[in-house]
This record gives C-alpha cells, structure tokens and sequence, in this order.
C-alpha cells in the first residue's frame, strides 16, 4: 500500500437481500402504508377529483422518483446506514444520518399504535361491537380520549396490550435478521395485503351506489388545478407516501448486491405504491358511495373521509349497514394491519442498521438495544388514555418539519460538496438499466429542494404563529416541538460516539470521494 492510501474501515454488513425481488417486495412493502389507504382518497377528492391525478404523476416523476433514485444512489454506493453514507460525503453529513434515523425512532413508536387500533377492529368487525355510534365507540370507549390539553399516564388496556404484543412481534423478526426476518415476513404479509385488499375493493365495486361514489371520486375539477395548495398536496402526498428523505430506501438498499437495476427497481417500487393508492381511492370511494346512497345524501355531504376518523369511525359505520359487513370490516382492517406491519419493519431496519454499523451490534442486541426502549415509550405515550392527542401532534410535527427537514439537509448535502450528485449519477447510470438523464442534478439538488424548503418554511411559521389545532400550546410544544428536540439531541449524541471502526478523517474523507468518482466512471465505461 503506497504512502498516500488511507485505510478505513467499512462497517461489515452481516446480511444482504437473496435477491432484486425480495428488496423490491421490502421497497414496495414500505411503500405501501396506512396514508395510501386513509390518506390518498381525502386529498385527491378535495384537491380536484380526477384532476388531481396531474399533479399526482407530475409529482411522482419530478419529485417521488427523483429522491427515491438518490436514497438508492447514496445507500448503495456508500454501503451503509444513513450514518455512514452521509459522513462518506462531508464528516458534518453524520448528523443528518442520526437525524433520519430518529425520525424513523419517533414515528414507528407511535405507528405501532395505529396497528394495534388495527388489530382490534379486525376483531370487533366480527360482531360490530361500535354499535349504532361508531365515533362515540372509538374516542370514549375504545380509546377513553382525554382532553386535548391533558396529558394521561393512565393505561388502556385494550391498546396497551394489543400495542406491546405487536413491539414482542416485530422485534423477534428483526432480530432474525434481513433476509430470514425482514424479507421473509415481507414476502408473505405483502402478497397476502394485496390479495385481501382486492377482495376487499371488488366486494365494494358491486355495492349500489358504488359508481356514484367513483364518480365523485374521479370528476375532474379542472379549476382547482390553478391553486398551487393543490399542487403543493400533490408532491407532499407523493412525498410522504414513497417513504423517501429519512433513511427508509437509504438503509434499504446498503444492501443490495453490487450488480443491481436500481433505477428499473425504483420506477417499479414508485408506480407500484402509486397503483395501490389509487387502488385504495377505488375501494374507499366505493364504500362511501353507498353510504351515501344509503342514508339519501350526497358524497360531499360525508364527513370524515380521510385520516383515523375515515378508518375506525366512517368505515365502521359502512360496515354495519352492508350485508355481510361484517367480513368486509376483517377483510378492511387486516389489511390496514399487513399495511401497517410492512411499513413498520421498514422504520425498525432503519435504527437497527444505524446501529450495527456504529457499534458493530448483531441483529438481535440491536433489536433489543432500541426495541425495548421504543417499545416502552410507545406503551407509556400512546397506549394511554391521552395516546390518541400525542399522537396527533407527534405525527404532525414529526412528518412536517422532521422528515421534511431530514430530505432537505440531506439533498442539499448531496448538491453542495464534492459535488457528489453528477457521481451519485454516474453510479446508477454504471449499475441501472435505465439511465438517469443529466436534469436529475437540477431536480434533487434544486427543485426538490426548493419545494422542500418551502413547505418546511410554512409549517414552522403556521405551528409557531397559531400553534396546531384547538391543543393547548403547552401541549403542543411538549409533543410537538420536543419530539423535533429529540431527534436533535439524539443525532448530535450519536454523532459524538465514536465509531466501533475506524474513524475518518477529512483526509480520508477527501481520498475516499476521489476513489469512488474514479471507480464509479471506469464501472459506467465498461458498462457501456
């Protein structure tokens, strides 16, 4: 080794994919979440209808796909958890990677909740136990909601207790490792998803009043295409949706094998996610057309068409006035759980990866390093009679200012130093079959981020200026603002340990950057 190599030690990946197909299920299973089923069909019937579906794929192709193709680029290229990657790029990008890794810690420990809401419908569905008055039955007697300003330490059981069978679930298939535990549950829970879902939607196709429902749901409203919220919705749902800028496909594929179509997989995992939210606008639509057609009145005249209310209080309610409702609702909440679970896999990869590469854990001591702790604050916050209001504000501030904030730091690092795009570029365009032009560069490291900013800039302005909902502030900023503060604090410690490996140096870093754009033209040359 000559004078002027500088040995640095990668972070030893103990597992990798079997192969393209199982990362795809994975990407796709991550994907496809509780916000494509509850989340999707309110914003597309509120901004325009069928006109929506214009900026929807303009946002997916300008937007969606764009930062999917740099969350591959960066977690194959780099082999490593968000972390590492980053710091490959600039030593301060180590920060951004902790931070994508505790927004991930922040969101599945109140996802997890959702899930066990999940769980139990699915059994109450059997028999309707919501009775004549569903939103009654899910605030006062399911989940026995507090007031708004009041925080509650005071268990529910019939959360607390679905809520910490599920963290004992997941946490003994992440401890399996990925290919024998994350890939393995995604190859059956994702096909299974797929198949009771679409049972689900055409059962709902052929209820009356099902087309009226469609109707509304497609009829473009051209006019609200001139109103920029409505594009501004549009890339925000695509956004949240593909699981994009904070870690998820980062971690994902760090790894892949060095010989993989990452470009063909992202358009494949980003067009499949968006079938399945369309899909979900189907069957939901549907379902709210005939009740609609049952109570006398218009879909408009329906409230309650997106979020938990849509799920756990409107659906339930379709549910007790259809003929073999009862089947439809197990069928509608088991896929609300499979939705969830492949998601929440997903996030539990991120911190457990961050963590076997910082300190060298094994699969399972990293599981339980973070799993125990998250499970508990998960119990303790969200399993309580104030769990549906912390969830809320958390959910709020944490996926409008943290991932937002994470996707915006993280692209902008990519853009400004090295510069590393035109070599992240190069990278997919050696390995991909289908070649990512030179207006990507502009894409990520200025349109993207520019419309990023923006939404950042608002929320935090609006948050500060009116605070969030009829919430007391002091609760907003305990929730809110303090999760934010976590996710800060976390990184900044966790970038202070050190490294079980070796750790770089700005020379090394320089050398390292020098050595990859090098391999990473001479791998295109022989490609071509």
């Amino acid at each position: 080794m000559s004078s002027t190599t500088v040995s640095v030690e990668q972070p030893k990946r103990q597992d990798t994919w079997t192969g393209q197909t199982g990362f795809l299920l994975a990407a796709i299973g991550s994907a496809i979440g509780l916000g494509n089923i509850w989340r999707f069909p309110g914003v597309a019937y509120t901004n325009g209808g069928g006109a929506f579906l214009i900026p929807y794929l303009v946002a997916i192709l300008f937007v969606g796909i764009p930062m999917l193709w740099l969350d591959y680029a960066l977690g194959h290229k780099f082999r490593g958890s968000p972390a590492w990657a980053l710091r490959r790029i600039k030593a301060g990008g180590e920060f951004i990677g902790w931070f994508q890794v505790f927004v991930s810690f922040v969101i599945l420990t109140y996802y997890a909740a959702v899930i066990a809401w999940g769980v139990q419908y699915t059994i109450f569905s059997v028999k309707q136990s919501w009775g004549d008055d569903p939103l009654t039955f899910f605030t006062s007697d399911f989940l026995q909601v507090a007031a708004g300003d009041t925080f509650s330490w005071s268990p529910v059981a019939a959360v607390a207790i679905p809520l910490a069978l599920i963290w004992i679930f997941v946490l003994l298939i992440l401890g399996r490792g990925l290919s024998k535990g994350v890939e393995a549950a995604n190859k059956i829970f994702l096909p299974l998803l797929v198949a009771l879902f679409l049972i689900m939607v055409i059962r709902a196709l052929f209820l009356p009043g099902a087309v009226e429902g469609l109707d509304a749901f497609f009829t473009p409203q051209w006019g609200e295409l001139s109103d920029p919220h409505v594009w501004l919705n549009a890339f925000s749902q695509v956004f949240y949706s593909l699981s994009v800028g904070f870690g998820i496909m980062l971690t994902y594929a760090s790894y892949l094998k060095p010989k993989t179509n990452l470009t063909g997989t992202a358009l494949v995992a980003g067009f499949a996610n968006s079938s399945f939210e369309i899909l979900a606008g189907i069957g939901v639509f549907s379902a709210l057309g005939f009740m609609a057609s049952t109570q006398g009145v218009g879909v408009s005249d329906i409230e309650g068409l997106s979020g938990p209310i849509l799920s756990f209080v409107t659906f339930p309610q379709i549910v007790s006035m259809m003929p073999g409702g009862s089947l439809f609702g197990v069928l509608f909440f088991a896929s609300l759980v499979l939705a969830g679970i492949t998601s929440l896999l997903s996030l539990l990869q991120v911190v457990s990866g961050g963590l076997q590469d910082k300190f060298g854990l094994s699969p399972v001591k990293a599981a339980m390093a973070f799993g125990i702790p998250a499970g508990i604050v998960s119990v303790s916050l969200f399993g309580t009679k104030s769990g549906l209001n912390n969830l809320d504000i958390v959910d709020t501030f944490i996926n409008n200012i943290g991932v937002v904030a994470s996707a915006v730091m993280m692209a902008i690092l990519a853009a400004a130093f090295a510069p590393r795009l035109k070599g992240l570029r190069e990278h997919l365009n050696a390995v991909s079959a289908v070649k990512v032009p030179k207006a990507w560069e502009i894409l990520v490291g200025i349109v993207v981020p520019a419309v990023l900013i923006f939404m950042l800039f608002s929320a935090i302005v609006s948050y500060v200026a009116d605070g969030y909902g009829d919430y007391d502030q002091t609760f907003v900023w305990i929730f809110g603002w303090g999760a934010v503060g976590f996710v800060i604090l976390g990184s900044i410690i966790m970038t202070l340990l050190p490294w079980k490996h070796s750790p770089i140096s700005p020379e090394a870093l320089a050398q390292i950057i020098d050595e990859d754009e090098a391999h990473s033209t001479l791998s295109e040359g022989e490609a071509q």
